[in-house]
């Protein structure tokens, strides 16, 4: 049996709100922005709770994290994407804490058999063994190296990494095989391991872009949870450009009418913080990330809920999303090309993008049978 979806409220003659009985108490999901589970949409059931009339659902506890922990056998993963500017990525963890509405990423849980809404925020998965994996693949013969990205996909610095520790061990790897990083983050964790990341910065082998989708702290503690606050970003940039780690700020994304105001103040504080690049990518939501970050609008923003909703379908050809190849990062038409101009052009006026950082991959030393192997003529 599958339930029915809400509607959205643009589809109906009245305009009015949905009335949606599966959302889980606001006291069971204090800190997750997301407010439904529904079953991922390979799975043959479709399951939700809601209360049957005994108030069976008061009696359930708040939801809590919990973690998994996953034996992977692979760590590196390739994209043939002609609008990425990497082509390969490693992801220490499936789901994410930060537990942001927008996030293009949820749709991956279904593919675990969970939810793309609470359960991606609190089920989720480490790898363990990530750093040795990586150290593996590294040393198979004719591995050619290229810039590895970190937080493509779930950030790797994420509450749980101060329990697993992962990316020390990753950076490890990197740091004594010579080879180039490129990391994404939300977080000031980050700063934890400037120490490795300043030496892999002196041999131009990392760069670090913090993510600051907004300065309004009231609206990134709904749509972000429990990412950090963003003058706890802009700091992490400001000491990470200090050691000498080039640093950049990237508005991923921005969401017109709700966050599109700001992208002067932002990259100007980005500037003000050490920041030598900045990028953004526009709002995308695919399969049922429109889902969720629709009822993410009607609980948090409902009177903008039209005016934003409206706004992307302008920009995704009367859809909520259009996956089209050189589009589905920037949209198209007059409001994306308004954007895409007040971007550059506050970019520019702020000193940013001067100079685009490529990073080196002279240093390369192939892993050999589990350890580095060192040049006889060092």
């Amino acid at each position: 049996m599958t339930l029915a979806q809400p509607s959205d409220p643009l589809s109906t003659s009245s305009g009015g709100d949905v009335t949606d009985t599966s959302h889980l108490a606001a006291d069971r999901r204090r800190g997750r922005a997301a407010a439904t589970n529904r079953s991922g949409r390979f799975e043959k059931l479709s399951r939700e709770a809601f209360d049957d009339g005994w108030d069976s659902l008061d009696e359930l506890p708040p939801l809590k994290t919990e973690v998994q922990e996953e034996r992977a056998r692979t760590i590196i993963t390739r994209n043939e994407s002609p609008d990425i500017s990497f082509d390969r990525s490693i992801n220490p963890y499936r789901g994410c804490e930060h537990g942001c509405i927008y996030c293009f990423a949820r749709p991956s849980h279904a593919f675990m058999g969970l939810s793309p809404g609470l359960d991606f925020e609190t089920r989720l998965f480490a790898k363990p063994n990530a750093a040795q994996l990586l150290e593996r693949e590294l040393s198979k013969p004719g591995y050619q190296p290229k810039v590895i990205a970190i937080g493509t996909n779930t950030d790797p610095y994420q509450p749980m990494e101060r329990r697993y520790k992962l990316m020390p061990e990753i950076l490890d790897v990197l740091e004594a095989c010579g080879h180039p990083v490129a990391i994404v983050t939300k977080s000031a964790l980050v700063t934890r391991d400037i120490e490795v990341l300043a030496r892999l910065a002196e041999r131009n082998l990392v760069k670090v872009a913090l993510s600051v989708t907004t300065l309004d702290k009231k609206l990134c503690r709904t749509m972000e949870p429990r990412a950090s606050a963003p003058h706890k970003r802009l700091a992490a940039v400001k000491a990470l450009s200090e050691a000498g780690i080039p640093t950049s700020v990237m508005m991923a994304p921005i969401i017109p009418a709700l966050t599109d105001s700001e992208i002067e103040g932002l990259l100007e504080a980005a500037a003000d913080h050490g920041a030598s690049e900045a990028a953004f990518i526009l709002l995308r939501l695919p399969l049922e990330v429109s889902e969720l970050f629709r009822d993410w609008l009607l609980r948090n923003r409902p009177d903008r809920y039209r005016h934003v909703m409206n706004l992307i379908r302008s920009m995704r050809g009367g859809k909520d999303y259009d996956a089209k190849w050189g589009e589905r990062m920037r949209g198209r038409g007059p409001y994306a090309d308004q954007i895409s101009k007040r971007f550059s052009l506050a970019a520019k006026r702020f000193g940013l993008n001067l100079r685009k950082k490529k990073l080196s991959t002279d240093h390369f030393i192939q892993p050999q049978k589990g350890g580095v192997q060192l040049s006889l003529f060092e």
